[in-house]
């Protein structure tokens, strides 16, 4: 178990840049993006979004009763478009059934949401644990791939994946959904810059951290 996720935090949060991680305050824009982005690139999703903003806008009303076909073509510059429809007009269904009311949702336990959206098809541990940090606020530890790999540098033996890498992380009890929102973006933004080579590695603040572990 890794225990000093909060000293980890203090060192990225006087290393990387405080900008909001996602470039909108629209939680059912970030709904369908953390479904697009799924194997693609962001300039793709991009794309996508913009098609979807055109047309309906993020209104989730409008988006859980759209057309299948009409959202296809819609989200096609994002690949996979037609299972990536059905999850959207899954999720948004998923949604619905709460009256699209987030704050009802957020008094819910983080375990049980956890567990309705990963019964959603299509929707895995990453984008299951993206919605509950930044859609629903709840507090969890996004395992992603840049994660795994600075675990790994930061001298984690065994090999790594998603729910290995998230049932090691102990966060703070008073660790806050802001946090858990920051830690992400700058685990993402800190892999991009210095995960590209053993000497970029080398000239981060992180090469020099220590784990403590149980």
């Amino acid at each position: 178990m890794i225990t000093n996720l909060k000293a980890l935090y203090e060192v990225l949060s006087e290393a990387m840049d405080h900008s909001i991680w996602w470039n909108t305050e629209n939680p059912w824009e970030i709904v369908v993006g953390a479904i697009l982005v799924q194997n693609t690139n962001w300039k793709n999703v991009d794309y996508s979004l913009t098609n979807i903003k055109e047309s309906i806008g993020f209104d989730p009303k409008a988006l859980a009763a759209i057309d299948q076909l009409e959202l296809q073509e819609l989200i096609r510059p994002s690949g996979f478009y037609k299972n990536k429809s059905r999850t959207i007009k899954d999720v948004f269904n998923w949604f619905q059934g709460y009256g699209f009311d987030i704050e009802a949702l957020e008094k819910k336990d983080v375990h049980s949401l956890r567990e309705e959206l990963l019964a959603i098809r299509g929707i895995g541990q990453e984008t299951a644990d993206v919605l509950l940090v930044f859609v629903l606020n709840k507090v969890a530890f996004i395992a992603d791939k840049y994660a795994q790999r600075i675990f790994k540098c930061l001298g984690i033996e065994e090999t790594l994946t998603y729910a290995k890498l998230q049932g090691m992380i102990q966060l703070p009890a008073d660790f806050t959904n802001e946090q858990a929102q920051n830690l992400h973006g700058w685990l993402v933004d800190y892999g991009q810059i210095y995960l590209k080579s053993p000497e970029a590695w080398e000239k981060g603040v992180l090469n020099n951290f220590e784990l403590q572990q149980e």
